[in-house]
């Protein structure tokens, strides 16, 4: 059974678990930040990321205007920032502890991996942009395990179970 609305579509989406991910700046000096779902390596050589955007977006064009941004992989521990990223309240960094890199770019503390980037090109691809960003710096952590999207929900993911020795 096909169906075409966006409602259905929607929902199929969000049957394969994504990673979230915070991107943040400091277009004119104060920090500037969203969530997003989207997120995927692109190239190594050169180093690029991409993520995908609502056109939509009225965070979007501010943060485009900062000299660096900052693409931080949420932790499990990071709810409330995932949340309070993606809310419309005036001041989404209530209660989350941020860092500003030398170039601009803000990140999340604690979290699964970091990337101080800036943005390379945009694509338009229908309701939403890609935009493609240059890595300039990096860091991740093999401690902290991510926070992901499942059926419209936030899960952590189970620690991994030990395996027997084989003899």
């Amino acid at each position: 059974m096909r169906s075409d609305t966006a409602t259905d579509l929607r929902a199929v989406f969000a049957a394969f678990p994504t990673r979230v991910v915070a991107v943040c700046g400091l277009p004119d000096g104060a920090p500037v930040g969203m969530t997003v779902s989207t997120f995927t390596p692109v190239s190594l050589d050169p180093p690029l990321l991409s993520l995908c955007i609502q056109r939509s977006s009225t965070t979007w064009p501010q943060l485009r205007r900062s000299p660096a941004l900052g693409v931080t992989v949420l932790g499990e521990d990071h709810e409330h920032a995932a949340l309070q990223l993606s809310s419309r309240s005036a001041d989404r960094f209530a209660g989350t502890e941020v860092h500003a890199t030398g170039s601009g770019a803000v990140v999340l503390p604690r979290s699964c991996a970091w990337f101080d980037c800036t943005l390379r090109t945009e694509h338009p691809a229908g309701d939403h942009l890609i935009a493609v960003l240059h890595i300039d710096d990096r860091g991740t952590s093999d401690e902290v395990r991510p926070l992901v999207v499942h059926a419209s929900r936030f899960r952590r993911l189970a620690p991994p179970t030990s395996r027997p020795q084989e003899s």
